[in-house]
């Protein structure tokens, strides 16, 4: 079994040295080639990405659950009464676990576009 592990590795090693080599002109050209994609696409990314902007508001009700305003996503919550145990339910609300619970913010958030 070592022998034919051995022997795979001669076999393999030169294999990759060989294309390693004939790939050196051809692959000056794919890489210069690849650098001018991704230098595009960070250019259109960051132009896209300035566009963007983060809008948070804070919602606090009484009970163990608030819920965010249309379009907006709970990004934390906070609960009354040290509470420290809480999770985001559906995708629009904050629930806090303990009983008896006061009060429970969420920090709702959604992108929205720079001066609109």
């Amino acid at each position: 079994m070592k022998t034919a592990i051995f022997l795979l590795f001669v076999a393999l090693i030169p294999s990759q040295y060989i294309r390693a080599q004939s790939c050196a002109q051809s692959c000056a050209v794919d890489n210069v080639i690849n650098l001018m994609i991704k230098s595009s696409s960070e250019a259109l990314g960051t132009s896209a990405l300035s566009k963007l902007d983060i809008i948070c508001t804070s919602v606090t009700s009484r009970g163990a659950d608030a819920f965010c305003p249309s379009g907006y996503k709970p990004t934390g919550c906070a609960c009354g009464m040290a509470c420290g145990s809480w999770d985001i339910r559906g995708n629009s609300a904050c629930h806090c676990q303990c009983q008896n619970i006061d009060w429970t913010s969420a920090r709702c958030c959604k992108l929205g576009l720079v001066g609109s």
